[in-house]
């Protein structure tokens, strides 16, 4: 009966452990952009410049991060939570107009939101493709295709 206990909850650490690494390091990710910086690289994003697009990324990592850390409990891998809402981050940065007033992170946090597909954010089955919602549509039947 312990080492089943213990398998368990060293399964089911693993996932937190992996999340708490990626924020309470101050080494995982590069710090934040003061307001200043980040207006000058949309500046330069602005006129072209791929590298200012690459240093907003990277220096944003840790809000991609602190938002998929609630997602935790869902039976997703956080590198792949990670990954999509990078890719929620890299629209933000690319849609962004800094002449309206509001920054940056407040505008990606919504996109990165929107990137995690909405099954993702409960937790449902997922088996190559095929995601099992009958908790959220019982009445629904299938058929073959």
């Amino acid at each position: 009966m312990w080492a089943t206990f213990i398998t368990l909850s060293a399964v089911l650490a693993k996932p937190l452990m992996a999340l708490v690494s990626y924020v309470s390091t101050n080494n995982s990710f590069p710090k934040p952009l003061t307001p200043e910086e980040e207006n000058h690289q949309l500046a330069l994003y602005e006129q072209g410049d791929e590298e200012a697009k690459n240093i907003l990324v990277e220096r944003n990592l840790r809000l991609v991060a602190h938002i998929v850390k609630k997602y935790h409990n869902t039976g997703r891998e956080v590198d792949d939570l990670i990954s999509i809402g990078t890719i929620g981050l890299i629209k933000a940065i690319t849609t962004f107009d800094r002449h309206k007033g509001t920054r940056l992170a407040t505008y990606a946090a919504r996109c990165i939101e929107n990137a995690i597909p909405p099954l993702w954010k409960h937790n449902t089955s997922y088996i190559g493709g095929i995601c099992f919602f009958s908790e959220f549509a019982p009445n629904i039947t299938t058929s073959a295709f």
